[in-house]
């Protein structure tokens, strides 16, 4: 059998972070090896225990979750950093996964998809709650990083993939895992992985997310 998925819960709000960790007990597929309820304790408790993912939240006392990115990929660079918060703010999410999140989605997501979202980002995929694809794409495009001319794609990119590579685009576009796109295109898990690979490769992009901003301001998807 695979091994537990291993889980920081970092939270300020105790009954909160209980019930959380409670409903995650009642899933065979992951552990709470620890708790936090602030960024320093976070830290801390994430260079202890090395965690394969950290479930963040972003507003805790006196810093950011997203302020607190750098400091967790530092002492726990193998773990990845899922925010699981209320803010919908399109600065907070762009700020995240430009630290370094894996993923950003809302407290309201049923357990489902939790548990479906914890399981994509520690297998590397990129997880954004559906209703904030928008918001990602207006914030990445108000608030070009600094390199962002020398990072961008060249405009004919797109030009460059095959049918099937492009048809694969539009699903990154539409959130969809490996799984998902799989089965929508009927093909195998493992095709999907290599055709992502190839168009992350030949979009010169280094994550589904940015493919996914990429493909949206393209109107591809």
């Amino acid at each position: 059998m695979k091994a537990p998925i291993r889980l920081l819960v970092v939270d300020d709000h105790t009954l909160f972070r209980r019930g959380l960790i409670a409903l995650l007990s009642q899933n065979d597929a992951v552990t709470v090896v620890g708790e936090a309820a602030d960024a320093g304790e976070a830290q801390r408790r994430a260079a202890e225990l090395q965690p394969d993912l950290i479930l963040l939240d972003n507003h805790l006392p006196g810093v950011l979750g997203v302020d607190a990115l750098p400091g967790l990929r530092e002492v726990a660079p193998a773990s990845r950093v899922l925010m699981l918060t209320v803010s919908e703010d399109a600065d907070d999410l762009a700020a995240a996964l430009r630290g370094g999140a894996q993923g950003y989605v809302l407290k309201s997501i049923d357990s489902d998809e939790l548990f479906a979202a914890i399981e994509r980002c520690v297998a590397g995929d990129s997880v954004v709650s559906p209703e904030l694809t928008g918001k990602l794409v207006q914030a990445l495009r108000a608030t070009p990083r600094p390199d962002a001319v020398d990072d961008a794609p060249p405009p004919d990119a797109l030009a460059a993939l095959s049918p099937r590579e492009r048809e694969i685009v539009a699903e990154i576009a539409r959130g969809g895992s490996n799984k998902e796109i799989a089965r929508r295109l009927d093909i195998a898990e493992t095709t999907v992985k290599i055709h992502v690979q190839h168009v992350l490769r030949k979009l010169g992009l280094s994550s589904r997310v940015q493919a996914a901003v990429y493909a949206t301001e393209r109107g591809v998807g």
